[in-house]
């Protein structure tokens, strides 16, 4: 880039930051929904609970319906 185009665009320069830095955070919010370990750590919970009557059938089947869109869904 040169002298005067870098001058030019230094008023935009935050805002170039801050969509850098809101795709960084979406980029890794996206990887964590789709991670196999905390998936599978997350159903395990809700057995836990379900099993311990801290939730309902119902709720259960409704969490681990969720989970599974998770992971078939589109990323």
């Amino acid at each position: 880039m040169g002298v005067i185009s870098s001058i030019l665009l230094l008023p935009a320069a935050p805002v170039r930051g801050v969509i850098w830095l809101s795709e960084l955070i979406q980029e890794q919010v996206e990887q964590q929904m789709h991670d196999p370990v905390r998936l599978r750590r997350e159903l395990e919970d809700i057995d836990r609970a379900a099993a311990a009557g801290e939730i309902s059938a119902e709720e259960a089947a409704q969490a681990q319906q969720e989970i599974l869109n998770r992971m078939t869904g589109p990323r």
